[in-house]
């Protein structure tokens, strides 16, 4: 979040990057704040100017942590080590809740798709099960072909036997109105 400052003392405009939420240092506007020592103990109440001094003494700044408690509770830290840390975290996070979250890749076949399309289909669809992925095979009936699932069953069922080396199916053909589908799962040996 960027702030625009308009001084009246200057024409100019000042661009000043507020941090996420903390405030640092001069931002505090607490008139007595407890403070937190960098080591986590506990100094006491301070004014906020003593506060500060000690922050400054100290070589780090003055963090508000808490600013719904009475009083306001502040910690002396190194500010840009600790924004530094969170995202490595926040990142690290995020990777391992992708790593969780394993995709679906989608593939729409039809009642009348040719052999060739297929094959081409299924070469795909192996790729994407070897990285661990899972594969939902669809099938949309169309005009008079509703009158006849069994063919589109066939067509999955034979998308699956092409992939049968890589995957096992985990959701058998089942019809839900104008569509077929079917879900393969990467094979558990690996």
């Amino acid at each position: 979040m960027w702030i625009l400052l308009y001084p009246f003392f200057c024409g100019g405009v000042i661009i000043i990057k507020k941090s996420k939420g903390l405030c640092v240092n001069e931002q505090i506007r607490a008139k007595e704040v407890m403070v937190i020592g960098p080591k986590g103990e506990k100094v006491g109440i301070k004014n906020i100017n003593d506060a500060l001094t000690l922050a400054n003494y100290a070589g780090f700044d003055l963090v508000l942590i808490n600013g719904d408690g009475t009083p306001p509770v502040c910690k002396i830290m190194d500010y840009n080590k600790f924004v530094y840390e969170s995202q490595k975290k926040e990142k690290e996070n995020k990777k391992k809740q992708r790593e969780s979250n394993l995709d679906i890749k989608e593939y729409r076949l039809s009642v009348t798709i040719d052999e060739h399309d297929i094959n081409t289909k299924s070469k795909n669809a192996q790729k994407y099960l070897e990285k661990g992925h899972k594969v939902k095979a669809t099938i949309r009936f169309k005009g008079r072909e509703m009158a006849h699932p069994e063919l589109g069953e066939e067509v999955l069922k034979g998308f699956a036997q092409t992939l049968k080396d890589v995957s096992e199916i985990e959701k058998f053909p089942s019809r839900d109105g104008r569509f077929m589908s079917m879900i393969l799962a990467p094979n558990k040996e690996k």
